[in-house]
């Protein structure tokens, strides 16, 4: 039976619909997958065995009925920031956490769509850095390289799709933490514009850098994902109107003029872009220009835009600290950020709220030239599995922005941006670049990814060290 299963979403909808398999026999096999990978992997922080069983028995007995909903019957995952009903939220934090006694907005409207939770996927502490390590569940490791990252803040969303574990996953974006992961797995990332995906109960994350996103292997199950999951609850402060990323999905896209961009935003610590991740985001640029595409260099002008991240972030973090049940088990960085999140939550913040329209405006710029901009995901491959572990909180900050210094500027905008595969190192460790756009521009994007997808053939490759790779699709 495992053999024939289907592994994408669109794919297990469709046979979920057509009779072809159960929503029991598709959630047994992913936590059976679940289960062996557990320990080699440590993608999930808690599994729902029990409870994603008996969902999946209801999701039967309403497809037999002839009920059709986007997800009926279909196993997903979602992060540890997320409210799951009778689990706690421990985002990546030490400690015994209360469980909830509601579902978060994105989550309600997944069960809505008909999708079985199978579990919460693991994540660093309170998101800040990318990497998926620390002591509330040790390491979550990349499916590609054993011995390296997945990346983060999404790591355990991003191993367990890239793994075969789920076909889909929401994952969440603060500085990069949805892209990051999916550039490192060989996946597709979606972060949508701000409030696209509610974060209620929060009515913003983190002062607005964060929004949820998803995580697939194609562009079509992102897409599936990502209309699922959309929509607004009435206390969330930011409402963007609707969008058909379905539609979008099956679109080809105008001729684009795309700006081709290595620039990084300044932040007054080193860093500089691998020639591998360089080359490879060329040879990306070329298929678009093969596609029909005019690719021209030309960078954003960013400006000062690291001094308004730097309040929202560590202000958010702060907001956290009356949540852990015990903030001593907190990393030293963590305590960190929030000393810092203390001093620059007054003006700082405020300040750097009113300059968001600015920087959009500055910024904004290059799109009455351009249609797209595309750039690295990440100035780097995969990181080792510890490489920035103990480090000190200023040591770290250095290191992860010399490792990531592309995806952050886009969460102070509050755009759009996808990761798209965009080749592997000669060690074969995956490599992303990233689409962006202006507000609302998801459609465009995620049309664009699916015609580079269908020239890339993205989803024929997997990692060597898939969960249950006899049972992944052959090429």
């Amino acid at each position: 039976m495992a053999g024939s299963l289907p592994y994408g979403l669109v794919e297990s909808v469709r046979a979920l619909a057509e009779g072809r398999v159960t929503s029991r026999e598709l959630t047994a096999a992913a936590l059976e997958r679940i289960a062996l990978a557990q320990p080699v992997l440590g993608a999930f922080r808690i599994v729902r065995a029990e409870a994603a069983l008996a969902e999946a028995d209801a999701a039967d007995r309403r497809l037999a009925a002839g009920e059709r909903l986007p997800l009926l019957g279909v196993p997903l995952a979602v992060k540890d920031d997320m409210d799951v009903a009778g689990l706690p939220t421990a985002f990546g934090c030490p400690g015994d956490f209360p469980p909830k006694p509601a579902d978060g907005e994105a989550v309600r409207r997944l069960r809505a769509a008909g999708a079985v939770i199978v579990g919460k996927t693991t994540t660093p502490e309170l998101g800040q850095w990318p990497f998926t390590e620390g002591p509330a569940f040790g390491d979550t490791r990349n499916p590609w390289d054993l011995e390296r990252t997945p990346g983060g803040s999404s790591g355990g969303s991003a191993a367990a799709v890239a793994a075969g574990l789920v076909p889909a996953a929401l994952g969440s974006d603060g500085a990069g933490s949805v892209r990051i992961p999916a550039a490192w797995t060989h996946l597709v990332g979606i972060k949508p514009q701000r409030g696209r995906i509610s974060t209620w109960p929060e009515p913003e994350s983190f002062h607005g850098l964060t929004v949820n996103g998803v995580l697939a292997r194609t562009v079509a199950d992102a897409a599936l994902l990502l209309d699922a999951a959309a929509g607004a609850h009435p206390g969330d402060l930011h409402r963007p109107a609707p969008v058909d990323a379905v539609a979008a999905a099956r679109r080809t896209p105008r001729r684009l003029r795309i700006a081709l961009s290595f620039g990084m935003a300044f932040t007054a610590t080193p860093k500089s872009l691998d020639p591998v991740v360089r080359a490879a985001v060329e040879r990306l640029a070329g298929r678009l220009e093969a596609l029909g595409h005019e690719v021209v260099p030309e960078d954003p002008r960013y400006g000062q835009i690291g001094l308004t991240f730097v309040p929202r972030a560590t202000r958010g973090v702060l907001d956290w600290r009356s949540r852990v049940p015990d903030p001593a088990l907190l990393d030293p960085r963590t305590h960190e950020a929030m000393r810092t999140g203390r001093l620059l939550g007054g003006l700082p913040l405020r300040i750097a709220r009113r300059a968001e329209g600015l920087l959009r405006h500055r910024i904004g710029e290059i799109f009455g030239r351009f249609d797209v901009v595309l750039t690295p995901t990440t100035a780097t491959g995969p990181l080792r599995i510890g490489e920035l572990a103990g480090r000190g909180a200023l040591d770290t900050d250095r290191a992860m922005i010399a490792a990531c210094p592309y995806a952050w500027t886009w969460n102070v905008l509050g755009w759009p941006g996808v990761n798209v595969p965009a080749g592997f190192t000669p060690d074969g460790l995956p490599l992303g670049a990233q689409l962006l756009g202006p507000a609302d521009s998801e459609p465009l994007l995620i049309s664009l990814a699916a015609q580079l997808e269908a020239a890339e053939r993205w989803s024929a490759h997997w990692p060597p060290r898939a969960a249950a790779p006899a049972e992944a699709p052959t090429p």
